[in-house]
């Protein structure tokens, strides 16, 4: 099944499934970023919305994108937030974002499902303004060397979504390709994770005068 298809048939039940994965990756970005504040936030990658909220109150501004009709549905019933807008879009291909336009752009457990970093954070660089952060959010590696993947199951069966490996020296490169600085790096364990490797993996990073 290809992504755009699962997350398509894994919306109706992606709130209520258990999820250590989605459920801690809420936790990161609440540690991460719910102290600071933004005028303009692009949120890649929305999904249902269980990030969404927090950022409506962190951002003057938010646009949460998706490339999921059917995730970004339920993200919309969620929200009450006049200042989110949402748009359906595929991160892949060039962002409907103006240049220069956003304070802070996130990514929270999207980028497995894509190919090319060197696109994404060139993308990032673009939309962002200078001084602007790019906070990531992801499977960690260690896990995916392991043949973790995202799953669910429905009708008896396990769906995997397609996914590619990438390492944290890829992500490192991308951003130092794009002017974009690392300023924040740590691994996570979920609570029941203990002697286990990290869970996710989270970057914070900044662009820098061209």
């Amino acid at each position: 099944m290809k992504v755009k298809e699962a997350y398509a048939e894994w919306a109706a039940s992606y709130d209520q499934d258990a999820n250590r994965t989605r459920d801690l990756d809420e936790q990161v970005a609440r540690a991460t970023l719910s102290q600071e504040r933004f005028n303009s936030i692009l949120e890649l990658g929305c999904g249902t919305g269980k990030n969404t909220t927090m950022l409506a109150g962190i951002g003057a501004h938010v646009i949460a994108v998706d490339f999921s009709e059917a995730m970004i549905e339920k993200a919309r019933q969620k929200s009450t937030l006049n200042n989110v807008r949402f748009i359906v879009s595929d991160i892949t291909e060039r962002w409907p974002i103006a240049e220069g336009s956003v304070d802070l752009v996130t990514c929270n457990l999207v980028l497995e499902h894509v190919e090319n970093l060197g696109f994404i954070f060139r993308e990032a660089a673009r939309v962002l303004t200078t001084g602007g952060r790019l906070f990531v959010s992801e499977l960690h590696p260690f896990r995916q060397y392991q043949g973790v993947v995202a799953r669910f199951e429905r009708d008896a069966a396990r769906i995997e979504i397609p996914a590619f490996v990438h390492h944290i020296s890829d992500f490192l490169a991308a951003a130092t390709s794009h002017t974009l600085a690392l300023l924040d790096l740590k691994e996570w364990w979920h609570a029941e994770d203990e002697n286990k490797p990290p869970r996710l993996i989270s970057f914070v990073f900044s662009k820098s005068p061209q």
